[in-house]
């Protein structure tokens, strides 16, 4: 190749010694207006402030809002797995991450044991999992984790009951109650665990007759205390299922500290996620919904760089082609439909990368 002058915009042309070709080349900026455009979103700053007008900004920006940036299967067993959702107007974000990375999201229409459960095969069954209990959770760890133990965050469980009782209850059995509530997030080991449920089995007797009170309304017997009979019977599933202690158990066999809450998602990732959505207010639902994707994603344990990832995320055109295809009926070999297989293949849009310690 040669220099054979410039272009009308100024680009110089370059000529094939044997064909006599001639051509242009182009530097591919995608990657770092990439970088710019994910700067932008996990800041406070302005469009104006990356170097172009803020329309040129939004003109670059767009093709990153058609992809959707994905987690990658890498296999990674960890000892604790916090799982919680955000909700971006009727639709919720699932999210599973350690103390030091995101591992897996989710987009789901709500918190049922499906949408868990897709969650759930994005990663390796962990040691224990923490959650805040939401529905459909319990479900998909029976199938999906059969292995790992569940812990209900302690604080959930004591938010569920203040919700019954109040924070200031008027009868004495409410008032005994919250003050177990308050208990439950001081008991950190076995002995301060076996003390509050030998309190809590205390209260239980005592005010069993209490809670059995009814009266008529409309000629049907009704319960008087339902609130607190509510609060008992959400408690009462906690230490049935093993998952109001687990943290213990697991110090017991495994020995050290083992979590009771799931404050690291709530304060750490759900927290900044919010924050970000603040920052842009204005974005359309998807978009919202996709800058938690990239913002999971760059929050990963092994990110692709931006040059890679640009070829490697799924667009919109991608994914609606795959949900088209997926809502055709399929007909087996009689000519009956299939009972199974019509959903969204998600481990096409991605190739797994292997990961990095």
């Amino acid at each position: 190749m040669k220099r054979n002058g410039k272009t009308k915009a100024g680009a110089q042309r370059w000529r094939c010694k044997a064909c006599g070709a001639s051509t242009t080349h182009r530097i591919d900026n995608s990657a770092k207006e990439l970088d710019a455009f994910l700067r932008w979103l996990f800041s406070k700053r302005g469009q104006e402030d990356f170097g172009c007008s803020s329309r040129t900004f939004r003109r670059k920006a767009a093709r990153f809002w058609q992809m959707w940036p994905l987690p990658s299967y890498t296999g990674e067993v960890c000892d604790v797995v916090f799982l919680d959702g955000i909700w971006i107007s009727g639709l919720v974000v699932l999210i599973a991450c350690t103390k030091e990375h995101v591992l897996a999201w989710h987009l789901a229409e709500s918190e049922n044991s499906g949408a868990w459960a897709a969650l759930m095969a994005k990663m390796a069954p962990p040691r224990l999992a923490v959650s805040d209990g939401g529905a459909g959770f319990a479900k998909a760890a029976r199938a999906m984790w059969p292995g790992t133990c569940v812990q209900r965050c302690t604080f959930h469980a004591f938010c569920q009951v203040k919700r019954c009782t109040t924070s200031r209850p008027k009868l004495e059995a409410g008032k005994e109650l919250y003050g177990l509530a308050k208990k439950l997030l001081k008991a950190k080991d076995a002995g301060s665990a076996a003390a509050w449920l030998a309190e809590y089995a205390e209260w239980c007797s005592k005010w069993e007759g209490f809670l059995r009170e009814f009266a008529l309304e409309d000629g049907k017997r009704r319960y008087v205390h339902r609130e607190l009979r509510k609060a008992r019977r959400a408690l009462n599933g906690l230490v049935r299922s093993g998952t109001l202690f687990a943290f213990v158990e697991m110090a017991e066999e495994r020995g050290g500290e083992w979590d009771s809450t799931s404050n690291m998602i709530e304060g750490g990732v759900n927290a900044q996620l919010r924050e970000m959505i603040r920052n842009h207010r204005g974005l359309s639902r998807m978009r919202r919904v996709k800058a938690i994707f990239w913002w999971c994603y760059a929050h990963a344990g092994s990110p692709l760089p931006a040059a890679r990832m640009l070829k490697a995320m799924p667009t919109d055109d991608d994914v609606e082609g795959l949900f088209a295809m997926a809502s055709k009926p399929k007909r087996r070999d009689g000519g009956t439909p299939d009972e199974y297989g019509a959903g969204v293949a998600w481990g096409e849009f991605h190739t797994a990368v292997e990961y990095r310690q």
